[in-house]
């Protein structure tokens, strides 16, 4: 029994870092990478997944990306998806295994295996719905629209009101006449 896990925000400027982990119970049709599914597709199946799989989903705030480093949050939030689905194999999207010696990993696996497309759907579309709601806390950001990644009116915005609570103060902007501040924390 194969459990895909796949992430959603890895390089927004705001928001959280958001990784599922599926196991599919039964057939989901027309699964495929979440970037090549429109936003409606994904979420006709989203509850399509849930109630066709054993899954969990993960959230990390801006602030333990900015205290631990985005890689040890993924890390962090691949541990907790294995000790709450129960599967015979782990699979990541992606290049590397986090240092986790029991997680295999492949590149483009969120668009040629399903369980990693279906894990990929519901970390997007968690993601998504967040930004949608701290959107009516933070109306000045627009958060609804760019989901809290780096576009030209986001960057704009930050000028105009700084960084909110949601910002991932350690992803520095050039445009803002940022420097870089240390080294992330890695894990390779």
């Amino acid at each position: 029994m194969l459990c895909g896990i796949d992430e959603a925000g890895r390089g927004p400027l705001a928001g959280p870092l958001v990784v599922a982990g599926v196991v599919l119970k039964k057939e989901v049709k027309e699964l495929n990478d979440s970037k090549k599914l429109t936003e409606k597709k994904r979420e006709e199946l989203f509850d399509k997944i849930k109630q066709s799989s054993d899954y969990h989903i993960v959230f990390k705030s801006a602030k333990d990306i900015d205290t631990k480093g985005i890689s040890t949050c993924i890390k962090e939030s691949i541990q907790e998806i294995m000790q709450n689905v129960n599967a015979s194999e782990y699979l990541m999207d992606g290049n590397t295994s986090f240092n986790i010696p029991t997680l295999q990993h492949k590149i483009k696996a969120d668009a040629s295996v399903v369980e990693v497309s279906a894990a990929s759907i519901l970390a997007k579309v968690s993601r998504d719905r967040y930004m949608c709601e701290i959107a009516k806390a933070f109306p000045n950001y627009n958060f609804e629209k760019h989901k809290g990644y780096g576009t030209k009116a986001h960057i704009e915005k930050i000028k105009e009101f700084g960084r909110s609570n949601e910002h991932r103060v350690s992803f520095r902007l050039k445009d803002l006449g940022e420097e870089k501040i240390g080294v992330q924390k890695s894990l390779f």
